[in-house]
């Protein structure tokens, strides 16, 4: 039974993705608004920076700046007194 959910759960999520791909058009972004001022493109170097580099060295600077100001004890483990 538990097979059948999960055939049934991975459909659902396939054909909504299908859908949603379906449905938005990506030819609605070929006509200018008024007032749409694009900027000059990015390169790939600056697209990777942006979207790949800087979350990945925001992360490790937060994971860092929690390690290092973590005022947590070490935890030791006392011994049962004796009865």
């Amino acid at each position: 039974m538990d097979k059948k959910n999960a055939l049934r759960a991975g459909a659902l999520a396939a054909g909504t993705t299908l859908m949603m791909l379906l449905m938005s058009s990506p030819a609605l972004a070929l006509t200018r608004d008024d007032g749409d001022d694009p900027g000059p493109g990015l390169s790939v170097i600056q697209t990777l920076g942006l979207y790949v580099l800087t979350p990945l060295v925001l992360f490790a600077v937060i994971a860092g700046l929690v390690m290092v100001l973590d005022k947590s004890k070490i935890r030791v483990v006392k011994p049962k007194a004796k009865a």
